[in-house]
């Protein structure tokens, strides 16, 4: 899962990232809302942590113009601003959820992961695609009655696929997935990755099918493309 934080508070927002990659967040950082705003017109995330008191652009002005372009991409609002009239605000410019501060990093990562399973119609926190299964909360994957064992990027790759099952995902869509701003991922990584998955599923009713120009579809039948 791909996330930017938009935090002007540098050691909060490190400390989020920190806390959240250790449950295969990636999270890129910026400071204020203009570079905020830019950066969501030219990169895809799967959802953004916004703080509304920012510098340069208003977290408000900033969650305007992301709806103002149609972009529905999940928004949890973190802030200092608790009272009912900033929660109500907020909700009405378009955030998903509101969480004020202080909160835990525990209940910022269910809600990100809420918002995200909403997003793409899987309420349910456990995934399931013929034989294989992922439980959303302890991010763990089994295939038939036998854990899958992945390692992170797989691990990455593979959720990506089952969450948009049936619906092809193109390869830079799972390159921003395994990759922040400062650690670029090569399509060929994603290629590598794919294969190795592919080796794993071998053998089961689950294939991933290359589709020219589309990207990667994880689906139900049998043989690897």
């Amino acid at each position: 899962m791909r996330l930017l934080i938009v935090e002007d508070t540098p050691q909060l927002a490190r400390a989020l990232a920190e806390g959240l990659k250790k449950s295969g967040i990636v999270a890129d950082l910026v400071g204020d809302g203009l570079h905020a705003d830019q950066l969501l017109q030219s990169e895809r995330f799967d959802a953004v942590l916004l703080d509304l008191t920012l510098p340069r652009l208003d977290g408000l002005e900033v969650l305007r113009r992301l709806r103002a372009r149609g972009d529905d991409v999940p928004v949890l609002v973190l802030t200092a601003r608790g009272s009912t009239l900033d929660r109500v605000q907020g909700l009405n410019e378009g955030a998903d959820d509101y969480l004020a501060k202080p909160f835990e990093l525990a209940e910022v990562e269910a809600r990100i992961k809420a918002l995200v399973r909403r997003r793409h119609g899987r309420p349910a926190p456990v995934l399931q695609l013929g034989p294989l299964r992922y439980d959303t909360v302890s991010r763990r994957y089994q295939l038939g009655e036998a854990p899958l064992e992945v390692t992170p990027r797989e691990h990455a790759v593979l959720e990506a696929l089952l969450l948009k099952a049936g619906q092809p995902v193109a390869k830079q869509a799972l390159c921003d997935r395994l990759c922040n701003l400062d650690d670029a991922v090569t399509p060929d990584a994603v290629e590598i990755y794919v294969h190795r998955l592919r080796k794993k599923l071998a053998g089961t009713a689950l294939s991933i099918r290359t589709l020219r120009g589309l990207g990667y579809l994880l689906e139900a039948g049998s043989g690897d493309a």
